[in-house]
């Protein structure tokens, strides 16, 4: 089965696809990577898009056509996929705007980007609203990565952990001290707070750090990691989950009162060594030691050497040695869901969400045809091997 895996990160930057063609042989999940892919939002798109979310207030109205607008983007960023080889199945984790936490639970989150525009303009069925399922049974509704992570190391040895570095920063310990069941967690910003502080040093004509250079460029202020470090976030127990409802432009503005003295180049060098402390501290605390990266971080050069430094006796690698670029990671990890609810197979690892169980997820848009499903498995497979279309088997 050709899936197709579609997702907007927390930088909102644009839509990012994976078609994957899956198969099972001997017991074991295969999946071969073809076309991949980033398209960035349209810029007055992506302008409403930020001007919307929180803590700004949003209209029911701007809600509507902001749903309507970025399912029309997912819709042309499908089509031009489905064109160029043909696909079985969609599944579209949309745009996050709001995780709705409350005392470390989470009561609800939302994704818009109308599936519906996919399943018209491609004629093929569309898994969406993927969350939703795992935050009703009591989990956190993330990461959801933590399929893939438990699927795709499965067969490394010692407490190997997969690492993201988006907007956010999530870790997934596949077998932490005490345990056989893996845990996953949001540990804490990974670009968020760098990327808004390159936005208020540059006027917003920079939106991230490109290779780090600003970061290099500048000293960790000590005093600032300090208070920064002492977010009370960092110390609430796994599994947890935040986005930028708490890590935005307007904390990062609250952090700086009474610092207009601090260099741009000071602040993003301490932002990224927040980065680098708060992923470092739970590697040490759960005595991982491999730590497998992906994200858009891993392009971070100053990032990664910050985390190397504070890592010393672990492994630090990225998904590349495991068949899937960086930059592709959760739109595989989508097309893998997607896979998973055809087949009527569970896509959550309970003790990584907090789910009271594992869920089928998503609900599915039908496509031009009657709708038609697999024969469900009866058993679910728990090794995943990836691979590059073209590449030696």
């Amino acid at each position: 089965m050709r899936v197709l895996g579609m997702i907007s990160g927390t930088s909102h930057d644009g839509i990012d696809h994976a078609v994957v063609d899956f198969t099972v042989r001997d017991g074991v999940l295969h999946g071969e990577v073809g076309g991949t892919g980033s398209t960035p939002y349209p810029e007055a798109l992506r302008g409403r898009l930020m001007r919307a979310l929180p803590p700004a207030a949003l209209t029911f109205a701007e809600a509507c056509e902001l749903d309507t607008l970025i399912g029309q983007a997912f819709a042309e960023v499908a089509a031009a996929a489905e064109a160029a080889g043909g696909v079985d199945l969609i599944c579209s984790h949309g745009q996050t705007v709001y995780h709705w936490v409350d005392e470390g639970r989470v009561l609800g989150t939302l994704q818009i980007g109308q599936p519906a525009w996919i399943a018209e303009r491609t004629g093929v069925p569309v898994v969406a609203d993927v969350r939703a399922r795992d935050v009703v049974a009591g989990g956190q509704g993330a990461p959801l990565v933590s399929l893939m992570d438990v699927m795709l190391l499965a067969g490394l040895p010692g407490r190997p952990a997969g690492l993201n570095l988006g907007g956010i920063a999530n870790l997934t310990v596949l077998r932490p001290p005490g345990s056989d069941a893996p845990l996953a967690y949001d540990s804490g910003p990974a670009n968020a707070l760098i990327d808004a502080a390159v936005v208020r040093a540059t006027g917003g004509r920079d939106r991230y750090d490109a290779d780090g250079r600003l970061a290099a460029a500048g000293r960790v202020d000590p005093a600032l990691l300090l208070e920064l470090l002492a977010e009370p976030y960092y110390r609430l127990p796994a599994p947890k989950s935040t986005g930028k409802e708490l890590f935005h432009a307007g904390y990062l503005q609250r952090m700086l009162a009474g610092r207009a003295e601090l260099s741009d180049a000071d602040l993003a060098a301490t932002l990224t060594a927040l980065t680098a402390e708060t992923v470092a501290a739970e590697v040490r605390r759960y005595e991982v030691d491999t730590v497998v990266a992906a994200g858009g971080g891993c392009a971070n050069p100053t990032l990664m050497a910050m985390l190397a430094d504070r890592l010393d006796g672990v492994r630090l690698t990225t998904t590349d040695e495991f068949g899937v670029d960086t930059d592709t990671k959760e739109a595989v990890a989508f097309a893998l869901i997607g896979w998973h609810t055809a087949y009527g197979l569970p896509a959550t690892v309970p003790s990584c969400t907090g789910a009271t169980g594992a869920r089928t997820l998503g609900a599915i848009v039908p496509g031009a045809g009657p709708l038609r499903l697999p024969e469900p498995l009866a058993v679910a497979p728990t090794t995943l091997r990836l691979t590059t279309a073209g590449a030696a088997r």
